[in-house]
């Protein structure tokens, strides 16, 4: 819920996602699930629409929406439950979808989204994730025995991708996750073994909010109009600048 401009980043997210005709959302809810409650329960459409106000401000007439058309079920999955616990418990909601998306909701990218979902297609597995360069504000270090440094350089100059948090599952995911665990360990390496995971990899925008500098980068990028996730604002989505810690 922590906020970039007018809304919180999970808001951010879902309207990516509604962007490319996506309406339907399962909120997996653990701490402070009675704010996004609230915030839903009470969502406020004027603060990001235009609207004609009238009648000494008794009568407010929208003139666009941002979540008339969404669905959004509300699940309490626990505070300390891990991601494979959270994705079990909201599995009865996903009876009858044979392939459905999932996000950490703590990142943002520019990736066209039917891009990723033509990868998973054409490769036909269980699994797909988003793979993006790592932040330039880190460093891989090399050290000798001694421990003195022979190498420093700039995550983003090298090779290494990590998990950008974008995930499409066919439903067979289920049938690789046990009780208790991780999404990303033991049942990933499980699909590794049966060579059911594919990762696409992003070049372009994608950013974390992990961070209190990491969200006042996101919040000048928004304040400056220069905000590449807002596919749907085609200025905003458009007009920035390539700095090395959004790579």
């Amino acid at each position: 819920m922590v906020p970039i401009g007018y809304r919180p980043i999970l808001w951010h997210l879902m309207k990516y996602y509604a962007h490319y005709g996506h309406h339907d959302f399962i909120l997996c809810l653990g701490h402070k699930a009675d704010v996004i409650k609230d915030y839903f329960l009470n969502y406020k459409e004027s603060v990001t629409n235009d609207f004609v106000l009238s009648d000494g401000g008794r009568n407010v007439q929208l003139l666009n929406s941002d979540i008339d058309d969404w669905n959004i079920t509300f699940c309490d999955t626990g505070i300390n439950a891990n991601i494979g616990q959270r994705l079990l418990a909201v599995r009865e909601h996903l009876d009858g979808e044979e392939v459905f998306m999932a996000n950490y909701s703590d990142n943002l990218t520019d990736l066209p989204l039917p891009t990723l979902h033509t990868h998973f297609r054409m490769h036909d597995k269980i699994a797909t994730f988003l793979a993006v360069k790592p932040s330039a504000s880190f460093h891989v270090v090399q050290v000798n025995d001694d421990q003195t440094v022979y190498d420093l350089t700039p995550t983003s100059d090298t090779d290494i991708w990590i998990n950008g948090g974008y995930f499409i599952f066919k439903q067979e995911i289920f049938d690789y996750l046990q009780d208790g665990e991780e999404l990303v360990l033991a049942p990933f390496q499980r699909l590794m073994q049966k060579r059911q995971l594919t990762a696409y990899q992003h070049k372009g925008f994608w950013a974390c909010m992990d961070t209190y500098k990491e969200k006042q980068t996101l919040d000048d990028m928004h304040a400056k109009g220069r905000a590449p996730w807002m596919v749907w604002n085609k200025t905003a989505s458009k007009n920035y600048p390539k700095i090395g810690a959004t790579r």
